[in-house]
């Protein structure tokens, strides 16, 4: 995917451009972690793997913010057991 995820802080969620469309993840923050309650991807593209590339996306970045991740979400907490070298992220 072209489009790279970005930290809408504004908003508290993470954004990916899928042609006019966001893909979004929203959020919450502690201390030392950030808690992803919600993804949504717009109805026309689900089943394409753009939560995933969202998901992926959002947890570089929190590593690059040296932060941990709580799935609050059902996507998350299923994308984490599907990818178990993101497990050190986990709070």
């Amino acid at each position: 995917m072209a489009a790279s995820v970005r930290d809408n802080k504004d908003r508290s969620r993470f954004e990916l451009d899928v042609g006019q469309e966001i893909a979004f993840a929203n959020y919450r923050l502690t201390a030392s972690a950030v808690i992803i309650t919600h993804t949504e991807t717009p109805r026309a593209l689900r089943g394409q793997g753009i939560a995933s590339e969202l998901v992926k996306g959002a947890l570089e970045l929190i590593r690059r913010d040296g932060r941990k991740v709580i799935a609050g979400c059902g996507f998350v907490v299923d994308y984490l057991d599907k990818h178990p070298e993101n497990a050190d992220l986990v709070a």
